[in-house]
């Protein structure tokens, strides 16, 4: 039973030490995917699901000043450049700094437009209220990967304090 449990444990260190080394590069280039796919999506009129919320949104964020289809071209524009940065990993901190900023415009429609993102105001969201809550783990992912920018990385074992 012994040699199963060792053989085991060398295998979730092997494990771990893999996810450890890879694990903030592989999140990194996938959000950056997820960023550039959606922000390309809205170069094409009708082909992202939420361009129209998105454009009537910074329409109403810029107070009118952007109509929502210049809205959404200048959504696509900064999506597409969010991802190329993740995927890269050139300019992060910019980057992140675009995604953030992105992120606080994404939740807007929540409490500008509550009655497209739920069908029961707070508990359930329409397919676009989900679309938005969801974000939730993009803001997450980006905080991960904004820890390590200088420097940082995670570790398959823990360092110990003192």
């Amino acid at each position: 039973m012994t040699s199963l449990k060792n053989r085991y444990d060398q295998i979730d260190a092997t494990l771990t030490e893999w996810m450890a080394r890879h694990g903030i590069r592989l999140l990194r280039f996938s959000l950056g995917v997820v960023f550039f796919w959606f922000g390309a999506l809205k170069f094409f009129p009708g082909l992202s699901p939420a361009q129209s919320l998105a454009g009537d949104t910074m329409s109403a964020l810029s107070f009118g000043v952007l109509s929502p289809d210049t809205a959404v071209f200048i959504l696509a524009i900064w999506e597409c450049l969010i991802g190329l940065g993740l995927i890269t990993g050139y300019f992060l901190r910019a980057t992140l700094a675009l995604l953030w900023l992105q992120m606080v415009g994404t939740v807007t429609p929540l409490f500008l437009y509550p009655e497209l993102c739920f069908t029961v105001f707070p508990i359930a969201p329409t397919l676009e209220g989900q679309y938005i809550i969801k974000n939730m783990v993009l803001i997450a992912a980006g905080i991960v990967i904004g820890a390590t920018v200088r420097g940082g990385r995670l570790t398959a074992v823990p360092v110990a304090e003192g």
